[in-house]
């Protein structure tokens, strides 16, 4: 590279003194004959000497500070060199008032932090670096970029950066990025669907809607899994692919980096807290619609083949779709085929889910995003409300000493997504615990007096032992509701 660059110096230098001194190159391009241009030539030769020593002596008669136009052509050619050189190897250098980091750790739910400057990754540390042109000043922050900051147990299970600014010797970079990086993790409690979209899909989409895709998402604790689940959705909020901040050793350089995620509550968007003012959790439902809407109409594609004026027919029907998730096991519908037969009855085409893990996301959106009504017992299957069109029906059905979570985690967020939203609270006898326990135990008769003592009651008695039959007679008020709304 260097030898083609002294080339074009060369061909340079030599074009310009061409251009300056055509004559003295043979360079006249008048239309006269040889022989007369034979006769000026001493004069050529005389008004040549006259012009070399003036740049010869210029400097010393007239104090001109200035350097040669050939000088300035060699410096020209060097500094586009030098800044092509550094492109590859190293990111523009910040100004000192563009080198900071700020962590805000005021937020009940989890702290982030703000860099700015010459960041590098450096993954074997566990560390992310901000090299500063002040020699004086050192600090370090640590951060674990999860979103459950108040609860200690899971927080130890995450693992922990450390945010180093300091001065001196630079680790080389690798990987150069033209835009900021969100660095989070998806370790804690992720696999489990609740904790996947309220701690980090959507606190993923409120820190990074400001930049328009146009940033680099950077896992701690990836999961190949969870980029598969997700990818369609992850695609919507960066135009960029994902960095395996464990396995990928490589340096990463950046000019800004956010370090762990904003949220705002039980899946839900604040639009007080977004930069716009406006942003709700209605748009975080359009990008899912955006992100599943191409794989759906391919199914939809394949569907009507496959039936063909069948397909017709069941759109003439025009009966509103309800869409039962099953469970098996804890909070199970006892008498699930009664309730589906007694839906049925009152008019709506029932559709009955059980997605396990393996279950493509895509295709839950179809049935959900086509439904009038979702049913399910309190759970984290109860997120996939997310999936419904404003204006549908949601009936959770609320087991024994659920209220508080189910109307908190499910019933509050769906209302601001504008579904209609009916909680049907079981009573005791509806219970698999009515069995088990005497009448008056504090079990049936005063749930919260046992659930007040701890997470560990709670989840031990009303969600890992707790079955639900339902009182047909009593849930069908609730379905025939729904069914009216369903026709408006």
């Amino acid at each position: 590279m260097m030898r083609q660059n002294l080339k074009k110096v060369e061909h340079i230098k030599a074009d310009e003194s061409m251009k300056m001194f055509p004559y003295a190159f043979g360079l006249n391009h008048s239309s006269g004959s040889s022989v007369k241009r034979s006769k000026p030539k001493l004069i050529y030769l005389l008004l040549f000497t006259l012009i070399s020593s003036c740049f010869v002596f210029a400097p010393y008669l007239f104090y001109f500070p200035y350097p040669s136009a050939l000088f300035l052509i060699d410096s020209s050619i060097k500094e586009i060199e030098d800044q092509v050189s550094q492109n590859i190897t190293e990111p523009p250098k910040p100004s000192k008032n563009e080198e900071s980091i700020l962590c805000d750790r005021t937020g009940y739910r989890s702290d982030i932090c703000f860099m700015k400057g010459d960041i590098r990754t450096h993954s074997p540390s566990s560390s992310i670096f901000l090299y500063t042109s002040n020699d004086d000043h050192v600090s370090q922050e640590t951060i674990k970029p999860y979103t459950r900051k108040w609860e200690t147990s899971i927080m130890e299970t995450v693992g922990e950066l450390k945010l180093v600014k300091l001065s001196g010797d630079k680790h080389s970079c690798q990987v150069i990025h033209e835009v900021p990086a969100v660095i989070f993790s998806t370790g804690g409690y992720t696999g489990n669907l609740y904790h996947e979209f309220n701690d980090g899909l959507i606190p993923l989409y409120i820190t990074s809607k400001r930049y328009n895709k146009k940033v680099v998402f950077v896992i701690a604790e990836y999961h190949k899994w969870w980029e598969m689940k997700y990818g369609d959705v992850i695609s919507q909020l960066s135009d960029y692919p994902l960095i395996d901040f464990t396995k990928d050793k490589r340096t990463h350089c950046f000019k800004e980096a956010i370090v762990g995620l904003k949220i705002h509550g039980e899946l839900t968007v604040d639009p007080s807290q977004m930069q716009d003012d406006r942003t709700t959790i209605t748009e975080f439902k359009n990008i899912l619609d955006q992100a599943y809407r191409p794989r759906i109409n391919l199914l939809d594609a394949k569907e009507e083949r496959r039936l063909k004026g069948k397909a017709a027919k069941r759109r003439k029907a025009n009966k509103p779709k309800l869409a039962l998730f099953s469970r098996t096991g804890s909070r199970a519908i006892t008498n699930e085929d009664q309730m589906v037969k007694l839906a049925q009855r009152i008019g709506f085409q029932v559709e009955v889910l059980r997605p396990d893990r393996t279950t493509e996301l895509a295709k839950i959106y179809r049935v959900l995003n086509s439904s009038t009504v979702m049913v399910g017992v309190h759970g984290a299957a109860m997120t996939h409300f997310l999936f419904m069109k404003p204006g549908a029906v949601f009936i959770q059905i609320i087991p024994l000493g659920t209220d508080w979570a189910a109307e908190t985690y499910y019933g509050e967020p769906a209302k601001k997504l504008g579904l209609d939203y009916i909680g049907y609270k079981i009573l005791p006898r509806e219970s698999s615990l009515y069995d088990q326990y005497d009448k008056n135990d504090p079990i049936l008769k005063d749930p919260s007096s046992i659930t007040q003592k701890g997470w560990q009651f709670t989840k031990g008695i009303y969600l890992t032992n707790q079955q639900v039959r339902l009182d047909l007679r009593r849930f069908k008020k609730i379905l025939v509701d729904a069914y009216a709304k369903s026709n408006r």
